[in-house]
């Protein structure tokens, strides 16, 4: 795909660095207590709260933060209360962008964002304008070096997931929300290492970005992720790998 779960992926390998974690933290202890209010706090039965407590494991988030946040979703302990708001843009090279935030002031995160689009080539779009680009979908990247490719396919497609498509580096899987959980415990199972597991936004079709116009979209797509109320930024441009290592290495 050559997209934007690839560029998250490059980049997160990047994100060693002290404030880089805190502000991951963050976020994540806001999307926990998001899941944990809409959805209970039993991650057995709360397949959001389940996906995000592994992201905050992976993270190494200490088990203590996690407790509190799903506390503070349950009612248990006060917190602050997070509204969910969805927003769709297009930046350069009319890509689509589709942006998920956790806000407890949505008129400030609103003027925020867009002071960002126009300082970065992109324009807020009216509801409806992109999201009907994506679906959501089960996305699992693993390198190469990890796994076979016919031994993959057939553990990936026998458990459940809907595709699968090998690149020079990478193999990529793609699963129904619903299969999701299946498919990756079936990897796991066999001891295979994933580089990426999340419930993710798919385009159903990209747009292919190159040059100066790919380092614009990066740009932007970047400046959206390191706001604090942004949880998750989808986009369906299709840069060159070089490029998203590139930007995502900080060259």
């Amino acid at each position: 795909m050559s997209g934007h779960s690839k560029w998250k992926t490059n980049k997160g390998k990047k994100m060693a660095a002290d404030a880089k974690k805190g502000a991951a933290y963050t976020k994540l202890i806001k999307e926990i207590t998001v899941a944990a209010r809409e959805g209970g706090g039993n991650p057995d039965a709360n397949i959001r709260l389940r996906t995000v407590m592994a992201r905050a494991k992976e993270a190494n988030m200490p088990s203590d933060n996690i407790k509190m946040a799903i506390k503070r979703g349950t009612g248990e302990l006060p917190g602050v209360i997070y509204e969910t708001v969805m927003y769709e843009a297009y930046g350069p090279a009319g890509v689509a962008i589709f942006i998920e935030a956790l806000t407890d002031n949505k008129n400030r995160t609103t003027a925020e964002l867009r002071n960002i689009m126009s300082k970065k080539g992109g324009n807020m779009a009216g509801a409806g304008s992109v999201s009907w680009m994506f679906n959501k979908k089960g996305y699992i990247l693993i390198e190469r070096a990890h796994a076979q490719e016919e031994e993959l396919m057939a553990i990936a497609l026998d458990s459940g997931a809907e595709d699968f498509k090998p690149d020079d580096k990478n193999y990529e899987i793609t699963t129904s929300v619903q299969d999701f959980e299946k498919v990756k415990q079936a990897l796991q199972d066999k001891g295979i290492k994933l580089q990426t597991a999340e419930i993710t936004m798919i385009p159903t079709s990209t747009i292919k970005v190159a040059g100066g116009e790919a380092k614009q979209v990066l740009g932007l797509v970047e400046a959206l992720e390191e706001h604090d109320d942004v949880q998750q930024v989808y986009a369906n441009f299709d840069i060159p790998d070089e490029i998203l290592e590139q930007m995502a290495a900080g060259s």
